[in-house]
């Protein structure tokens, strides 16, 4: 057994998680590029337009031009059932709606293990988190926390590693935070494995109550995690193991989050707070496995990855067990320790190539980029917009910029020159020691995350009733996810603390209504 609070939360040194900032002119020029898209440049006059509709609105008496639709032409309508997240944009041609019905197929696809009669099916792990893309990203939207002992962590998983030298193609990033597999392990724990292998281990999650007086007498209770590693199946973890644990995220809108220039997320940073606000947003640099360059890292809860094709890879190797073109390991992610597991019958053959090929692989690229953000509700609401108005006066839009314009695209229409409202800036920031995992990533540090979108944030429960909300799930409720908030977000978070009771209410459902 291990938990979390011993060795991993002794890792916290100065020396290793400090957040020393490079220059941005001394980053390489790559991360400034878009090769995963085909652009026209801006013109002078779209540049003015853009700056025009993306600028901070100061009237909250009545929602801005385009506010209804946050994803632009690419909104779906606000379904009222556990669907609400599984949409296509809206703007698709009816050739495209059948390249995504085909996309979800293998999105919901439940992998068996090698040998199988159902050759383009196998392949399963052999240690794996889940049978398909689904059982995680539950109705395409958040993944929960275990809710009894008994329970699986199906939408759920420790992500492990040891303090390591910076690999070689990032030594140009002077503040990259290296660091390597644990030898046992790999780089995230399996807990499901076929008859007669045993799985990594078991989670075991348990909460310490913290109770947080607001100013009207009401008390919060917030829940503090521990995790626990259990039934440990191939020997004892590292001495200097950091683990990070993770709940499935959302998949609406990641198609149009990619599409933003990398110029304009870039234009954020403020690594050094300048500006004196309390804010110093940092962009997160990685490498492409994809593009073989550094890039700027988009997605996962840290931004470790730069694009959805290749987050979409990953997660076939690390969760399913699935070899890719672009990640060919048959054995998905066991280790050389792990010999009867990189042994094992596989699913690749002459005819595929890797257990799924490139042109399914692009398939499910093309769902994940194409699952829409749904419809704002309520816009009009008094509540609401006062709520709105709260939400900026409180500093919340300092990280979750509201609005962003995407590139003009040669091939992908459907995200092209949309004004989008994801309430994300793109970026890391420290968010204090209550929600850090000790744990960093490429430039990220173990108390930075990625400012997450927010938009379709108030249909989560209507999706999945047992999500939770941050990046471990243990947050029941948005008030409880915003009591969390710390480090750069503490001011806004001791504000929220400080308002009157409607004053909450109405953030709340500005939040909700998103």
């Amino acid at each position: 057994m291990f938990t979390q609070t011993t060795r991993a939360l002794a890792l916290t040194t100065t020396a290793l998680f400090c957040a020393t900032s490079i220059d941005a002119a001394d980053w390489p020029a790559s991360v400034y590029t878009d090769p995963h898209l085909n652009t026209v440049p801006r013109t002078a006059q779209e540049a003015s337009r853009i700056d025009a509709a993306r600028r901070a609105t100061s009237d909250f008496s009545t929602p801005e031009p385009f506010e209804a639709h946050p994803a632009g032409a690419a909104t779906t309508r606000a379904r009222t059932d556990a669907d609400a997240f599984s949409q296509h944009s809206g703007n698709l041609s009816f050739e495209q709606e059948l390249e995504f019905k085909l996309g979800n197929a293998l999105f919901e696809k439940i992998w068996v293990f090698a040998p199988a009669s159902t050759k383009a099916s196998d392949g399963l792990g052999p240690l794996y988190n889940a049978r398909s893309c689904q059982r995680c990203h539950l109705k395409d939207g958040r993944g929960h926390t275990p809710q009894n002992p008994d329970d699986t962590a199906v939408s759920m998983f420790l992500r492990v590693s040891v303090p390591g030298p910076v690999p070689e193609q990032v030594k140009e990033i002077t503040d990259y935070i290296g660091d390597t597999p644990e030898p046992n392990y790999g780089r995230q724990l399996q807990d499901f494995s076929p008859p007669g292998m045993p799985p990594e281990y078991s989670l075991s999650v348990t909460y310490e109550d913290l109770p947080v007086p607001l100013s009207d007498g009401t008390v919060v209770t917030l829940r503090k995690p521990t995790y626990q590693a259990r039934d440990l199946g191939y020997g004892p973890l590292h001495s200097d193991v950091m683990m990070s644990p993770r709940v499935a995220p959302p998949m609406v809108g990641l198609g149009l989050l990619e599409a933003i220039p990398a110029a304009d997320i870039l234009a954020n940073v403020d690594e050094d707070d300048a500006n004196g606000d309390g804010i110093s947003g940092r962009a997160n640099l990685v490498w492409s496995q994809e593009f073989q360059q550094i890039l700027l890292g988009r997605f996962g809860l840290k931004a470790g990855s730069p694009t959805v094709h290749e987050q979409s890879a990953a997660a076939f190797s690390g969760d399913i067990g699935i070899s890719t073109p672009l990640f060919p390991a048959h054995w998905g992610e066991c280790t050389p320790a792990q010999v009867h597991c990189r042994t094992a019958p596989h699913g690749d053959d002459v005819a595929r190539g890797t257990e799924i090929d490139q042109p399914n692989m692009d398939l499910v690229t093309f769902y994940s980029r194409n699952l829409a953000v749904p419809a704002r509700r309520n816009l009009e609401d008094p509540a609401v917009l006062r709520g709105k108005e709260l939400f900026y006066d409180t500093g919340c839009t300092s990280c979750h910029t509201p609005k962003f314009v995407t590139h003009r695209l040669t091939d992908r229409d459907e995200h092209s020159f949309q004004l989008i409202w994801p309430y994300s800036d793109m970026l890391l920031h420290d968010m204090g020691d209550g929600l850090a995992d000790n744990r960093p990533e490429a430039r990220a540090t173990g108390q930075e995350w990625r400012t997450p979108p927010l938009w379709g944030i108030g249909l989560t429960k209507q999706v999945s009733p047992l999500a939770g909300y941050l990046h471990d799930g243990r947050a029941r409720t948005l008030l409880e996810a915003i009591l969390w908030h710390g480090g750069e977000a503490a001011n806004a978070q001791a504000r929220v603390v400080q308002m009157s009771a409607d004053e909450r209410a109405d953030l709340l459902k500005f939040l909700e209504s998103l």
